[in-house]
C-alpha cells in the first residue's frame, strides 16, 4: 500500500495553488462577463481597460502592460461561449457538490440509493429538463460550493 504521508504529499501537490488557479478562472470569467454586458466600443474605453478594471481588483499577479492576452482568448468570441466562460468553473462546483454525494453515501451506506437516484434524476433524464432542475432533483438543493472548495484543499478547516 501507499504509505499516508506518500499520499499525503501527493495530495497537497494536487492542490498547490489552487486558491491561485480558481482565482484566474474567475478573472477569465469577469472579463468575459464585463466585456459582453458592459462594454460599448462606442463609449470611448478599450478592451484593454476592461481587462485592466478586472485585473486591478481580482489579479494577484498582474501581467506586464505589453501583454495582450486578450488579443487571443478565443474562448470569448468563438465557439459560442460568449459571456459563457464562466460555464467552466460552475461545472466544477457542479460536478464537485454531485461527487460528494457519493461520498456522503458512502459513509451513511446509502451508496446504492444515491446511485439509483443519479442514475434517474442525470443520466436518464439527459436534456430533456434544465440541468440545474436535474442537480436539484438529485441533490435536493441547490448547489454548494463547498464541496469544490474541500476538493481544492481551500476549505477553511
Amino acid at each position: 500500500p501507499l504509505p499516508r504521508a506518500l499520499f499525503d504529499k501527493m495530495t497537497a501537490a494536487k492542490n498547490f495553488q489552487s486558491g491561485l488557479q480558481t482565482l484566474r478562472q474567475v478573472e477569465f470569467s469577469l472579463f468575459d462577463m464585463h466585456l459582453h454586458f458592459d462594454y460599448d466600443p462606442q463609449g470611448g474605453g478599450s478592451v484593454q481597460d476592461v481587462l485592466d478594471a478586472v485585473r486591478a481588483k481580482f489579479a494577484v499577479m498582474t501581467p506586464p502592460p505589453f501583454n495582450r492576452f486578450q488579443n487571443s482568448f478565443g474562448h470569448i468570441f468563438s465557439g459560442g461561449y460568449a459571456a459563457g466562460y464562466y460555464s467552466y468553473k460552475w461545472a466544477e462546483v457542479l460536478s464537485a457538490d454531485a461527487y460528494a454525494a457519493f461520498e456522503e453515501a458512502l459513509e451513511s451506506g446509502q451508496l446504492q440509493e444515491t446511485g439509483k437516484r443519479f442514475q434517474q434524476e442525470i443520466l436518464a433524464v439527459g436534456g430533456s429538463r434544465p440541468a440545474l432542475e436535474s442537480f436539484r432533483a438529485f441533490r435536493g438543493r441547490e448547489p454548494s460550493i463547498d464541496a469544490l472548495l474541500r476538493h481544492s484543499g481551500m476549505n477553511a478547516s
